[in-house]
């Protein structure tokens, strides 16, 4: 266990969270419906499961708990979120180099397919909206590159190499 001087605070390393102003937007929106509509239902569900009468063997108020239980966990998870989030300015965001913020147009080199993805914090990724977490092997390969820049990426499958196309805001 280690020691620690007097007066000496524990600091808790916190991850700054990375977001776009939709990625905010998003993320505030979600944790709203979480705290007036979700937790409403399940405060209704939970009444409505007592009201049938004991509750030691009633499943319907144990699957309420437990949802209730996994709302106020995301709950939770939204709020450190937010109170750790380092907001991307638009303005910041270069057409230059690519960095997080920027959508950037590849060709893949082998197949010659052509992809455009937006490099995102990770807690915005979402490979369905080709949004690519900086953190990701391709997202951190493409970071600080220029246009016109092949850059090879080791995934599990092996080597992907890209030429960047275009950079965009």
């Amino acid at each position: 266990m280690a020691k620690y001087q007097r007066g000496e605070k524990l600091k808790m390393a916190r991850k700054e969270v990375v977001l776009t102003q939709e990625g905010l937007r998003k993320m505030e929106e979600e944790l709203e419906y979480l705290k007036s509509v979700k937790r409403r239902e399940i405060a209704a569900r939970i009444k409505q499961a007592i009201d049938f009468g004991d509750i030691s063997e009633n499943s319907e108020y144990d699957e309420a708990k437990n949802e209730q239980a996994f709302v106020e966990g995301r709950i939770a998870t939204f709020e450190e979120k937010l109170r750790n989030a380092k907001l991307i300015d638009e303005v910041d965001i270069s057409t230059e180099v690519v960095s997080i913020g920027s959508k950037v147009k590849l060709k893949d080199l082998d197949t010659g397919d052509v992809f455009e993805y937006m490099i995102v914090g990770s807690a915005e990724a979402d490979p369905v909206e080709n949004k690519i977490s900086n953190e990701s092997p391709v997202g951190s390969a493409l970071l600080g590159e220029k246009k016109g820049s092949v850059v090879e990426v080791l995934v599990p499958a092996g080597t992907i190499r890209y030429e960047i196309l275009d950079i965009m805001k």
